[in-house]
């Protein structure tokens, strides 16, 4: 899709709007005694608070006024088909276990796709006040009222690379193996960041995240900034990873096809 100045600066002025809005529901509720949370899964525990279903209503109501032609993808209400050929993709909180417990790695997640990668994304960590944003000409941080450019460092080794992952006990055992002969040759593994993890790619302080089991939702905001700060965003084959599923973030191109060469030999999911 071609996508002009005008309709380029309406897109980021309407996605600062949402991350605005959701922030503004989001933060009262951030480590409130109040907050409650449900699980949605039939086994093992994936909360949901009244902050993830009231950030995306707010939004959801906003782009209905702004851009009411547009479709949406949203984790806690689903798809809302639209007419424009563009797709607001969001995820109000990604992260909720952290934002229950207090811990300020989540965020919020918002992307724009044509049908395909997206266009550009944005994650939002309001109670730090930092907003990464990537895509339609722009790669930059805001903090404090100033912007920092973005850019992925060099690290062509995996002996000097930081890795990044949400969970030690990563996917299927044929996937946490995978992972694990990545962590072996790794500088250093941290886990538990969600969408902040992908986010200190874009700024150069992390060189890898390996994930699996995500969806659209988690991922194309973080691939939108990635991209645009010079790295890289690709499954475990090193194919598109826009749908979710495996995912392999690098900063370095040459870090990626490194990683990539361990994560390729676990077989493809049945």
């Amino acid at each position: 899709m071609d996508v002009g100045a005008d309709l380029r600066e309406e897109l980021w002025a309407t996605a600062e709007a949402l991350a605005d809005i959701a922030a503004g529901v989001s933060l009262p509720l951030f480590r409130a005694p109040e907050l409650r949370a449900a699980n949605k899964a039939a086994r093992g525990f994936d909360p949901v608070t009244q902050a993830d279903r009231e950030a995306e209503a707010a939004m959801r109501a906003h782009l209905a006024r702004a851009r009411p032609r547009d479709g949406i993808l949203g984790e806690e209400l689903g798809v809302e088909p639209g007419e424009s050929g563009l797709t607001w993709v969001l995820d109000p909180i990604d992260g909720t276990r952290a934002f229950l417990s207090g811990a300020t790695t989540w965020g919020t997640l918002i992307a724009v796709n044509a049908g395909q990668a997206p266009l550009m994304g944005l994650i939002d960590q309001p109670y730090v006040g930092e907003r990464f944003m990537g895509g339609l000409g722009r790669a930059a941080m805001r903090r404090g009222g100033v912007e920092r450019p973005l850019r992925t460092r060099p690290c062509a080794a995996l002996d000097e690379a930081i890795l990044y992952s949400t969970f030690p006990e990563i996917g299927t055992p044929e996937e946490r193996a995978g992972f694990e002969a990545v962590r072996d040759r790794a500088r250093l593994t941290r886990y538990g960041f969600d969408c902040y993890g992908y986010a200190l790619i874009a700024l150069g302080q992390v060189d890898l995240v390996i994930e699996a089991g995500l969806l659209a939702y988690d991922v194309q905001a973080p691939q939108a900034v990635i991209e645009a700060a010079g790295g890289v965003f690709t499954d475990w084959r090193g194919r598109p990873a826009h749908g979710g599923g495996r995912v392999l973030a690098a900063g370095d191109p040459r870090l990626h096809a490194a990683a990539l060469d361990l994560l390729a030999r676990v077989p493809e999911a049945v």
